[in-house]
């Protein structure tokens, strides 16, 4: 069946002496896996520069139900980013935002609603000339709605202390050592409720948003099997504080 779809490159890895296997999140399919053969030889009209992370394509394959690694016939880029590969900041949200898809993404199937999401996200932060502190911290809680780990909000004075495993506000610190602190209870609470397009509303400072976004990123090692330690908020620390 021969398709014609969006994608949002996940990941790319080196195959052969001229060849790469590429990880794309589709609209059609979700996440697929394609091989792009000769791509890395001299006389490819394609160059393996189009592969760099959330890059915005179009696919048009020939799908085959018994495989798991597809050939496409034809790869262009669907729309170029005019800032995030020029701006320092944008660039460490955008390598973060790829790390944190390519560990938690695992749909082989349609998910239009998930890949609106992203494909939105992904412009936005293009786009936008706000300030970017809280964009990552926004864009990692609102993902946890589309994986099925949602945190609840329920925030109150009684309650201050977010429970990581419990997936909960109460009223006492848990014995384990998996909460969110009590003085960012009330932080973590506005988070859950803030969407993409409103992050700049959202006022924290450097300490705040380092310990919310790590007690986030533990979260999801929590709640989503398979969920690998992340790398890059370490940089993102550096470059947002």
């Amino acid at each position: 069946m021969l398709i014609t779809t969006k994608g949002i490159v996940l990941h790319s890895l080196k195959y052969s002496e001229t060849s790469v296997i590429v990880r794309v999140f589709t609209e059609a399919r979700g996440l697929q896996s394609y091989i792009f053969k000769g791509i890395r030889s001299k006389k490819s009209k394609t160059k393996a520069g189009l592969f760099q992370p959330l890059t915005l394509l179009e696919v048009v394959v020939n799908v085959k139900e018994k495989t798991n690694l597809h050939t496409p016939r034809e790869v262009r880029l669907f729309q170029p980013y005019m800032s995030i590969p020029f701006d320092i900041r944008k660039s460490s949200v955008a390598l973060f935002i790829n790390e944190l898809l390519y560990k938690s993404v695992r749909e082989e199937e349609t998910n239009s609603e998930l890949f609106d999401y992203l494909w939105k996200s992904c412009l936005l932060l293009d786009s936008t000339e706000n300030n970017l502190n809280c964009f990552p911290l926004v864009f990692t809680s609102e993902l946890t709605r589309f994986l099925g780990i949602q945190p609840q909000p329920g925030y109150s004075e009684k309650k201050p202390v977010f429970n990581l495993r419990e997936s909960q506000f109460q009223s006492v610190i848990p014995e384990r050592d998996a909460y969110v602190l009590p003085e960012h209870g009330k932080l973590f609470h506005s988070l859950l409720t803030t969407t993409i397009e409103k992050q700049s509303d959202l006022h924290l400072k450097p300490a705040a948003r380092r310990s919310i976004l790590d007690s986030l990123l533990l979260y999801y090692q929590i709640h989503l099997p398979g969920f690998k330690p992340m790398n890059s908020h370490h940089i993102l620390h550096s470059v947002l504080s």
